[in-house]
C-alpha cells in the first residue's frame, strides 16, 4: 500500500528544533508519578508551545495502556497514543503520544513520548 499522505520538511515557514533540556522533568497524573527524567528533549515547532519528549525508558509503563488513536502530522509523521491509567482512578484517554517512525528531521524523538500538558502536571526544574 502506498502512503498518499502529505509529507513536508521543516523550514523557515514551519521551523522545528530539538535540543536536550537541561531540566529535571517530572510528569504526574494526580499524585502518581508517570515519568521522571533528566534526559528530556525539548521540541520547538513553529509558533506552538514547546513540548518535552521524555525517554520511554524513564516512564512508568505500568500506567500506560496502548490506544487505538492515531493522528498525522505532515512534518513529523504518524503519532500513536497511550492512555494513562494512574491508579488514582483516572483514565486519561490518548494523553500520551509518540512517533514510532518519525520523519528524518526529528528522528531523535524515536523512543520518546510526550504528554498533553492540560491532562497531566509537568514540572521542569533546573
Amino acid at each position: 500500500m502506498t502512503d498518499t499522505r502529505v509529507h513536508k520538511t521543516p523550514g523557515p515557514d514551519h521551523p522545528i528544533t530539538l535540543e536536550r533540556s537541561p531540566c529535571h522533568v517530572v510528569v504526574r497524573s494526580g499524585s502518581v508519578v508517570i515519568g521522571e527524567t533528566r534526559r528530556a528533549l525539548e521540541m520547538r515547532e513553529a509558533a506552538y508551545p514547546s513540548v518535552l519528549y521524555v525517554p520511554f525508558d524513564d516512564v512508568d509503563q505500568r500506567h500506560l495502556r496502548p490506544s487505538e488513536h492515531h493522528t498525522w502530522c505532515p512534518y513529523k509523521g504518524e503519532a500513536s497514543y497511550y492512555d494513562i491509567v494512574d491508579g488514582d482512578g483516572a483514565d486519561l484517554d490518548a494523553a500520551v503520544w509518540y512517533y514510532d517512525d518519525p520523519s528524518p528531521a526529528i528522528a531523535e524523538i524515536k523512543g520518546h513520548v510526550a504528554f498533553y500538558a492540560d491532562r497531566v502536571t509537568i514540572t521542569a526544574t533546573a
